[in-house]
């Protein structure tokens, strides 16, 4: 990928080969889980999504955020986490058409909008 200079915007594109094959299939399967099965929640944020997950939830959600800030480098990530073992909050944001490409790409239930 070509290196992008201050104030250049980052294509809007992602490259599943920035995963290591060894690890794209349990990386997928990771997704799948967690916004699938695992998010308690989502609410609208400007530019994207925020994701609310059980605190105990970190360690798969650290290692999601991993693997995918390389193959989508145009996506923001920010992990908050509550006290007192309180919920989890993963923001992904981006370009304007971030939620748009996020409500294609991540298989989330809609009936667990907050």
């Amino acid at each position: 990928m070509a290196n992008m200079t201050p104030g250049t915007s980052t294509p809007l594109a992602c490259v599943p080969e920035a995963i290591p094959a060894s690890e794209r299939s349990g990386h997928f399967a990771l997704l799948t889980r967690l916004f699938g099965e695992t998010a308690r929640g989502r609410r609208d944020v400007p530019n994207g999504y925020a994701f609310r997950f059980d605190a105990e939830s970190f360690e798969d959600v650290a290692r999601f955020v991993a693997l995918e800030r390389l193959c989508c480098p145009f996506l923001q990530f920010v992990i908050e986490l509550s006290p007192n073992a309180g919920p989890l909050w993963l923001s992904l944001t981006g370009p304007e058409t971030t939620r748009e490409f996020l409500d294609v790409e991540l298989p989330t239930r809609k009936d667990r909008s907050v």
